[in-house]
């Protein structure tokens, strides 16, 4: 079997791995396996943690609409029901946005879909 010879591939590589662990605690970004190992580790918390980041920020906004809504005596369901029938389409983040800023403009969305649901 013939020798292999890694040339800059393999320093690149530990390079990189060394560059991302900047700023571990102690070996972990001195030592180049357990770098691997803490910067493996931190992309798969980063990975998951784009993801649950998401279902988070829905979550807020629904909260912060409800919370507006309840203020013009509605619930969220029946104030997210309202504006669809009242064929108002703001998704949940600007609605949250209104809701926690622009109290005027959101007392006139909650009467639209209060009239909507009326109707």
């Amino acid at each position: 079997m013939p020798r292999v010879k890694r040339s800059t591939n393999r320093r690149d590589s530990r390079t990189k791995t060394l560059r991302l662990a900047k700023g571990y605690f102690l070996t972990k970004s001195k030592l180049y396996r357990a770098a691997q190992e803490a910067v493996e580790k931190a992309l798969r918390y980063a990975y998951v943690g784009r993801r649950r980041k998401k279902r988070e920020f829905r979550a807020l906004f629904i909260l912060r609409i409800n919370a507006g809504a309840r203020q013009h005596g509605l619930s969220y369901s029946k104030f997210m029901g309202g504006l669809k029938k009242a064929g108002i389409e703001l998704n949940r983040k600007v609605l949250a946005d209104i809701a926690a800023n622009d109290a005027p403009g959101f007392e006139v969305l909650a009467s639209k879909a209060k009239s909507a649901l009326a109707a």
